[in-house]
């Protein structure tokens, strides 16, 4: 806040860091004192006094300060808490040891101080080595109280001492509870120890001078001049070794201070590395390929190895936002999860158990005593944390888009780390980005069944034209996945596959059905027609806008013809011309074509269907494509004990068994399948 924005009641002015430093205080020499009814009546919660995320309002610590009097019965607690804030584990520590000197740490005290405070401006100058007049201007709309005032003079007590370990001297030579516009302060404190050996050190080098050039001036005896120098030198030397060992002894307590302020400000570092690589990796997870459970159990997995929770759970409303159900989570036993599986959260308007409020009032919870809630919660609810033997939790509402879509849940069950503000603050940014997943998944989803429609859809046009064929692209989807999954191909490059093996056929949508249904054989003319449906099929997909690997779908899906001698069509490609689809596909679809019924004959027994592709390796099909079909068949049982190869058949360019012909003979294609 600066100081000319206008400060409401309700605005969070003071950290917790302050209000703990009171606790610790209180805690060390007023024991007997109840800080739940000291909370309580302050309007404030443990987890926030720990949470240095958390701010208190004015109301709040007065409130606090207040009650705090009243039970110690001692006036003076505001200072004295504030000087205490240079024990080891305080905010003053934390803060002041990093600048080495209490010079350097008033030249920055305003900025430390806006870490604390935003109920007023502190403004430092140095006016000397060992002073500095502070000013501090409240906020407008801010009515702070002179116990703030003796509190902040505990405090700069506090920062300078850790310097020198004495108290510095302060004067307060103006104060706003006594008509002034601000209260300034005017600081001094001695010098370090090394500042002053190092004087007596510099005040003994004129007399060594003088002592060292006497003689040329004035007949002094040797033996006393002598005397005389040795007695110079020699103190010269110890007050050198004394300014030299107390400078060492502050350099080491300094680099001390320097070592632990570093520790502190590297362990918020690798927090916040850590919170945001968990951000990171959850939205990659998130705009992932898998289906949304399988995005969510990702999520989960990546909630427990970032994050110190023992368990979480990711509750999703089903599309009429009747009911929460469980889709993800980590750290439950097998009976917690099957218990946590089973259980439903009715979103009933008269439901007030806690997932179901978040949901619908999309608000977070965090609950560090179960037992303190258990009357305010639903007997559902209620049964439910007795099953999971829940101590804390956090609930936060998954929503997008003013939408609420479920809720993310963690709590803690064996470790004693209270949960915090900061806890909710961190997954609270998280849960928007889990939302985003949803829809967008939800999104892809719908766009996939419309899209995987339409290419059936397309599929099914080519099938309808003859009866006979209907459900051929479909069995050579089928067959082409199986290849793909035995040779451990991608999923993504596996689903192209599907979508060039439905559509492999497509062209020929431009064939007559005088010549596509032909019972008898094909001339040589109708055969060569025949064979522009791989070109058509091509000359029609390039005209569907393919992205990414969904690009190769027109060219793999136009040269299943080809050979792997390079006799096949329309380009006559061999070997690695052709593309790893597309000889595939040259497997999938000559399998099917042969074990299927066609108009001018009956499906091929299997087994010597299998025995035609294991005589086509080399010619027909690259042979380790054969053998990835084989062993995907013998896993689906479908392969005969024994294939007998049958040398007097071959297959032609339809994929169709076909009597072998003498060379010098021109063979009459047979129809395609």
């Amino acid at each position: 806040m600066t100081a000319t924005e206008p400060c409401q009641t309700d605005t969070p002015l003071y950290n917790s860091r302050i209000i703990s430093s009171f606790v610790r205080f209180i805690e060390r020499y007023h024991n007997y004192v109840d800080f739940g009814e000291v909370l309580s009546y302050a309007k404030m919660a443990p987890y926030q006094v720990e949470d240095e995320d958390c701010w208190f309002t004015q109301e709040q610590v007065d409130l606090f300060y207040e009650k705090v009097v009243s039970v110690t019965k001692n006036r003076n607690i505001a200072r004295e808490a504030g000087r205490h804030a240079a024990s080891t584990d305080s905010i003053v520590r934390s803060y002041a040891l990093g600048f080495v000197s209490p010079a350097w740490f008033s030249e920055l005290m305003g900025t430390v101080t806006g870490h604390f405070v935003k109920s007023c401006v502190w403004d430092a100058k140095k006016v000397g080595p060992t002073e500095v007049h502070i000013t501090v201007t409240p906020n407008p709309g801010v009515r702070e109280k002179p116990y703030q005032c003796e509190n902040r003079m505990g405090y700069m007590e506090a920062a300078f001492s850790l310097f020198n370990h004495k108290l510095p001297t302060i004067e307060h030579t103006e104060c706003m509870f006594n008509g002034a516009k601000a209260c300034r302060y005017r600081i001094t404190w001695r010098d370090l120890g090394s500042h002053v050996w190092r004087k007596l050190r510099n005040y003994a080098l004129p007399p060594l001078f003088v002592v060292s050039v006497s003689r040329a001036f004035f007949p002094v005896p040797e033996g006393v001049w002598l005397c005389s120098m040795f007695a110079f030198v020699a103190a010269l030397l110890v007050l050198s070794y004394k300014v030299w060992n107390v400078e060492k002894r502050e350099l080491v307590n300094a680099v001390t201070n320097l070592r632990a302020s570093t520790a502190v400000l590297f362990d918020k570092v690798d927090a916040s590395f850590n919170h945001a690589k968990l951000i990171h990796e959850a939205g990659v997870v998130l705009t992932g390929r898998r289906g949304i459970e399988g995005r969510l159990q990702e999520v989960a997995q990546i909630l427990e190895k970032r994050l110190d929770y023992d368990r979480g759970m990711i509750l999703l409303a089903d599309e009429e936002k009747k009911t929460l159900s469980f889709k993800a989570g980590f750290g439950y036993s097998e009976e917690q999860r099957a218990t946590i599986e089973n259980a439903v959260f009715r979103l009933r308007p008269e439901s007030r158990g806690v997932f179901v409020t978040c949901f619908r009032d999309q608000k977070p919870f965090l609950v560090n005593d179960v037992d303190e809630i258990k009357y305010e919660m639903s007997d559902h609810s209620r049964d439910l944390a007795r099953a999971m033997r829940a101590k804390s939790f956090i609930c936060c509402p998954i929503a997008w888009a003013d939408e609420a879509l479920g809720v993310l849940a963690v709590d803690k069950v064996r470790t004693e780390r209270m949960l915090l503000q900061s806890d909710i603050d961190l997954l609270m940014l998280l849960t928007p980005a889990i939302g985003m997943g949803i829809q967008n998944a939800a999104v892809t989803e719908t766009k996939e069944r419309q899209f995987d429609s339409i290419l059936h859809v397309l599929a099914s046009s080519i099938d309808a034209r003859d009866p006979l064929t209907a459900g051929h692209s479909e069995r050579v989807t089928r067959f082409a996945a199986g290849i793909c999954r035995e040779l451990d191909l991608s999923e993504e490059y596996t689903e192209m596959i599907g979508v060039a093996s439905l559509l492999h056929d497509y062209g020929k949508i431009a064939i007559k059905d005088s010549i596509l249904k032909k019972p008898g054989s094909l001339t040589a003319s109708e055969y060569e027609e025949i064979k522009t449906h791989a070109t058509k099929t091509k000359e029609i997909l390039e005209k569907i806008e393919f992205e990414g690997i969904y690009r190769e779908v027109p060219e793999i899906a136009s040269c299943h013809h080809e050979k792997w001698n390079g006799t096949g069509y329309p380009l006559g490609l061999k070997y690695d011309e052709i593309p790893l689809g597309a000889r595939i596909l040259a497997v999938a679809d000559v399998f099917e074509a042969v074990t299927s019924k066609r108009h001018y004959r009956g499906p091929m027994p299997l087994q010597e269907a299998y025995a035609v592709l294991e005589s086509s390796k080399e010619s027909h099909f690259e042979p380790r494509i054969v053998d990835a079909f084989l062993r995907y068949y013998e896993r689906e049982g479908r392969l005969a004990d024994s294939l007998s190869v049958e040398s007097g058949e071959e297959i032609d360019d339809e994929g169709h068994l076909s009597a072998k012909r003498p060379k010098a003979r021109v063979a009459r294609p047979i129809r395609a399948a």
